[in-house]
């Protein structure tokens, strides 16, 4: 059986203090536990502090560009779907560029693992604010305060009937462990929103800031209750939930698809005379 350090990459560049370094440890111990071996998964990234998780993991790694982390991912499942496939993103690479990705990987349901670093800030850029910035946060780029509204990422899960949403706290590892293990054991989109401090640029959602508020949702909970949900997919502020809020069971893409239904396509013969007729078709 492997153990964490058989995940080991590169050394870490990140800050001393920095939340993704709880996410990491987290990871490796899931990992381990649901005894997945560093060949049977793919990690695919974008851009930011968050970009640079998978060069920290013996995998199979794809690194791409901000934004289009859910792109990439879904391709290699739809050419692959025995493959475990994670993506990884910061909050601005996923709720700000990725958005749109975002969106539509919830709807079609494709069977791909999202851990969002939330900061609630741009760290590799050094500290604009992000979508999960708070309203009149004083950044760099916003010295007169943050005018957006903040985006909540368990709200506008819930609303696009995603089928697992779940909120964690990179300073809570145990339970983040948890969390990841049953994001990677449901068969459907999953999305999994960590509460991070930024060591360096944000100065508000300090560890302290996050421990005085976060509380472990309650057993008794039903998280396939939608409207219950909603509801405390909104709670923010003085308490903030962290657990799994929402799931269902959708059906997934993969299993939409007949021309995969026998072998995944990277197992399938090329048929070379039909490949000649489809490239026609563009010439």
């Amino acid at each position: 059986m492997s153990k964490p350090e058989d995940y080991k990459g590169q050394t870490p560049a990140w800050c001393m203090g920095c939340g993704n370094f709880g996410i990491l440890n987290a990871f490796k111990n899931a990992v381990v536990e649901l005894g997945i071996e560093p060949h049977q998964f793919t990690i695919v990234s974008g851009i930011g502090q968050a970009g640079k998780f998978p060069h920290y993991l013996k995998c199979n790694t794809f690194n791409g560009l901000h934004g289009r982390t859910l792109p990439v991912a879904t391709g290699i499942r739809l050419a692959n779907h025995e493959m475990l496939t994670i993506a990884v993103a910061g909050d601005g690479d996923c709720y700000g560029e990725g958005g749109n990705h975002l969106m539509h990987a919830m709807r079609r349901n494709i069977n791909v693992k999202l851990f969002v670093h939330d900061n609630q800030i741009y760290g590799l850029t050094k500290g604009q604010a992000s979508p999960t910035s708070p309203e009149g946060m004083i950044t760099k780029n916003q010295p007169f305060g943050v005018f957006s509204e903040q985006f909540n990422p368990m709200a506008f899960a819930v609303a696009l009937d995603c089928s697992f949403a779940a909120r964690g706290f990179a300073g809570d590892m145990e339970h983040l462990k948890g969390l990841i293990k049953a994001a990677i054991n449901h068969k459907g989109f999953s999305l999994v929103d960590i509460l991070q401090p930024c060591v360096t640029f944000n100065k508000i959602n300090t560890y302290e800031w996050y421990r005085q508020r976060v509380y472990r949702i309650e057993p008794e909970y039903n998280p396939e209750d939608r409207a219950a949900a909603f509801k405390r997919a909104l709670e923010w502020g003085d308490r903030i939930p962290i657990g799994v809020i929402y799931k269902n069971n959708r059906q997934t893409l993969e299993d939409r698809i007949p021309v995969i239904k026998d072998a995944p396509l990277v197992r399938q013969p090329l048929d070379k005379a039909k490949l000649n007729i489809t490239l026609k078709e563009f010439y």
